[in-house]
């Protein structure tokens, strides 16, 4: 562990804190197009503390991505962006990352630097033209030292730490000679090259099969372990959510309309939205040729969206003149538990969930 120097020494002090390392406050993302503003980030706030895993769960489209892309200053170039989005330090004030200009010398200190990323499918992510070793060594070369020799020997420790084999043989090899898996194992090792105190993992095992994607996810998680960061990890597989993550937010249509505890969440859930999500996922002991259970319609896309409910128009237990009327506000609903519903008592009561809950393995 000599290697990873003195910052995962002050990572795994501040994970004893309970200062969270990333707060999100209020975030709202405006896409304007011909046909009117997509509204797809609204009032998002969440906090992450230091060696803790916040899981970000929901449909394709619902805001995940670009909430994470604002962390790191890389939505679209169009899209308006307000709220707060706080870095912590110990030794100095909270920076605000959205304040900072395109330019900032220290938005280029924070992205790949304070804060990685891992992207869903790394042959989108590399550069085709310019080897593994090339691609790590910038990394290594821009946030950790200077020196070529140096840099080429931590970049050798970082791939042989993520599992790769031959690791020196691989800096000299180009993305498309790796397989699937060991992409992905490279593409975890530029992200933690920096040593970042915050990894964001962007639906990173959705490619892969399912052996490799446990190897993945255990690598992740022991690389955590070692290192003390937060991760922030993006996914719409609640069986991966519930194996990676502490703490989950359920977002619908660019909000959180649910967050608490991942044992509490699964066993308890308090939306309709979350509730459908589970019931949706397969479970052994389900009879031959018995359907899947899904929630009926589609998620509307957030263009010009109405002051109301966006789970609305699919769900079963909604109130006209109110929901239709009013978004409701995620409030306290228990302890570490917060839902944005007006019916979540109903909800709980009408699933029994109050005698046990669900499981999702």
């Amino acid at each position: 562990m000599d290697e990873l120097g003195d910052r995962t020494m002050d990572m795994t002090d501040s994970a004893s804190t309970n200062q969270p390392l990333l707060e999100v406050k209020d975030l709202r993302v405006v896409l304007p197009l011909l046909e009117g503003n997509l509204v797809a980030a609204d009032g998002v706030s969440f906090a992450i503390r230091p060696g803790r895993t916040l899981g970000l769960v929901g449909e394709s489209g619902c805001g995940k991505t670009i909430t994470a892309q604002s962390i790191l200053k890389i939505a679209p170039r169009k899209a308006r962006t307000d709220g707060r989005i706080l870095l912590h330090y110990a030794d100095r004030p909270a920076t605000d990352i959205i304040g900072l200009g395109a330019d900032d010398p220290e938005l280029l200190k924070i992205r790949g630097g304070e804060c990685a990323m891992i992207f869903q499918e790394p042959m989108t992510s590399f550069s085709p033209v310019h080897t593994i070793g090339n691609q790590l060594m910038e990394t290594i070369l821009l946030h950790r030292t200077r020196h070529r020799r140096e840099a080429h020997d931590l970049a050798v420790a970082m791939l042989a730490k993520v599992g790769i084999p031959a690791p020196a043989e691989t800096l000299k090899k180009y993305p498309h000679h790796l397989s699937g898996g060991m992409r992905q194992r490279a593409m975890i090792a530029m992200a933690l090259a920096s040593q970042p105190r915050l990894l964001i993992a962007d639906e990173p095992t959705t490619a892969l099969d399912v052996t490799v994607q446990a190897q993945v996810l255990r690598l992740m998680k022991d690389l955590q372990h070692d290192l003390g960061m937060a991760i922030l990890y993006i996914s719409h597989d609640l069986g991966v959510i519930a194996r990676m993550a502490d703490e989950v937010a359920v977002m619908y249509m660019g909000s959180i309309v649910e967050q608490a505890a991942v044992r509490d969440l699964l066993r308890t859930p308090m939306h309709p939205y979350t509730r459908g999500l589970m019931a949706s996922v397969p479970r052994i002991g389900k009879k031959s040729g018995e359907p899947l259970q899904s929630i009926k319609g589609n998620v509307p896309v957030p263009i010009n969206k109405p002051r109301a409910c966006g789970f609305f128009p699919r769900c079963p237990v909604a109130i006209e003149g109110v929901c239709d009327r009013v978004v409701p506000p995620l409030t306290p609903v228990a302890a570490g538990h917060s839902a944005a519903c007006f019916r979540y008592s109903e909800v709980v009561a009408a699933a029994g969930l109050d005698q046990g809950g669900a499981n999702v393995h």
